[in-house]
C-alpha cells in the first residue's frame, strides 16, 4: 500500500482535483444539459490519467528542485519510495493510456487536445519556461486551461467562443492563484534557482500584476454572458465574485505597500481556489434554470 500510495503522490492528486472541478460544469454547459453519465465518467477518468502523467513527468523532471525545496523534500523521487526510472516508465504509460481512453471511448478531438496539455506541461513549462523566465506560471498555465477544452470537446466534438471564454477565465486566474503560493515559498524558489516573479519582483509589483490578471479574468466571465446565452443570475453572481476576488488582490497590493502589515499572501491563494469553484457552480447551475 505504501507503495503504491508514493504513485500516486507521483500524480499530484490535489491538483487534479482542481482540473476536474472545472470540468463537469463545462460538459453541462456545452451539452445545454446533463450529458450522459457514461461520457462524464469517460471524460473524468481520462482527464485524470492525464493530468497524473503530466504531473508525473513534471516530478521526474524536477527532482532536482524539489530535493532543496522544503515544500517538495518529501515527493516519493526525493525520498527514494520511487526510482527516477520506475518514475518515468509509470508516467509514460499514464500518459499513453490516457491518449488510447479518449481516442476509443470519447472522441479523437478530445485525444489530441489531452496530447496538447500534457506536452504544453511538460515540454513547454516544466522543461523550457520554468527555469527561464519569471513569467513561466503565465504560459505555462495554459496547460491548466486544457481540461474546458477537453471537456467541451468531449461533448460536441469540437470547440466554440464560449469555450474560449472560459479558458480565458483559467487561463488569466492562473497568476493570480499560483504568485500568492510562491511568495510564501520565495526562499525555496530561490534556493533551487527558479525564477518565479515573487523571486526576482517585490511584492508591490507581484501584487500589482495579480490584479491586472484579476480584472482580465473578470471580463471573460462576463463575455461568457452573451456568448453562451447565460441568465442574469450568471451575470450576477460571476460579478460578485469577480468583485469579491479583485478587492483581495487590491488588499494584497494595499499590504504589499506597507511594510508594516503582514500581506497574508495565503489568504488570496485559498480565496481564488473558492473563487473557482464557485464560479464554475454558477456555470452548471445556469444551464437549468428555466428562464
Amino acid at each position: 500500500m505504501r507503495r503504491a500510495g508514493a504513485y500516486v503522490a507521483l500524480t499530484k492528486p490535489r491538483v487534479i482535483e482542481l482540473l476536474l472541478v472545472t470540468t463537469v460544469p463545462t460538459m453541462i454547459l456545452a451539452d445545454r444539459g446533463l450529458p450522459s453519465f457514461g461520457l462524464i465518467l469517460a471524460t473524468l477518468v481520462g482527464g485524470a490519467a492525464a493530468a497524473g502523467s503530466a504531473n508525473a513527468f513534471n516530478c521526474y523532471l524536477d527532482r532536482d528542485i524539489d530535493e532543496v525545496m522544503n515544500r517538495t523534500k518529501r515527493r516519493p523521487l526525493v525520498t527514494g519510495e520511487v526510482t527516477p526510472r520506475a518514475a518515468l516508465v509509470f508516467a509514460t504509460m499514464l500518459g499513453v493510456l490516457s491518449l488510447a481512453w479518449f481516442a476509443l471511448v470519447v472522441n479523437v478531438a478530445a485525444a489530441w487536445l489531452t496530447f496538447a496539455a500534457i506536452a504544453i506541461y511538460v515540454v513547454g513549462y516544466t522543461m523550457i519556461l520554468k527555469r527561464r523566465t519569471p513569467q513561466n506560471i503565465v504560459w505555462g498555465g495554459i496547460a491548466g486551461c486544457m481540461p474546458v477544452f477537453i471537456g467541451w470537446a468531449a461533448v460536441t466534438g469540437g470547440l466554440s467562443w464560449s469555450a474560449l471564454a472560459l479558458f480565458g477565465v483559467i487561463f488569466f486566474w492562473t497568476p493570480p492563484h499560483y504568485w500568492p503560493l510562491s511568495i510564501k515559498f520565495k526562499r525555496d524558489y530561490a534556493n533551487a534557482g527558479v525564477p518565479m516573479l515573487p523571486v526576482v519582483s517585490d511584492d508591490k509589483r507581484v501584487a500589482a500584476e495579480m490584479i491586472g490578471y484579476t480584472i482580465a479574468m473578470i471580463a471573460c466571465t462576463l463575455a461568457l454572458t452573451p456568448l453562451a446565452g447565460m441568465t442574469w443570475v450568471y451575470t450576477a453572481g460571476a460579478a460578485g465574485l469577480g468583485a469579491w476576488f479583485l478587492w483581495a488582490t487590491i488588499a494584497m497590493h494595499r499590504r504589499a505597500k506597507d511594510a508594516s502589515r503582514k500581506l497574508n499572501a495565503m489568504k488570496v491563494f485559498h480565496a481564488s481556489i473558492t473563487y473557482l469553484t464557485l464560479l464554475f457552480v454558477l456555470v452548471a447551475v445556469d444551464v437549468f434554470l428555466p428562464f
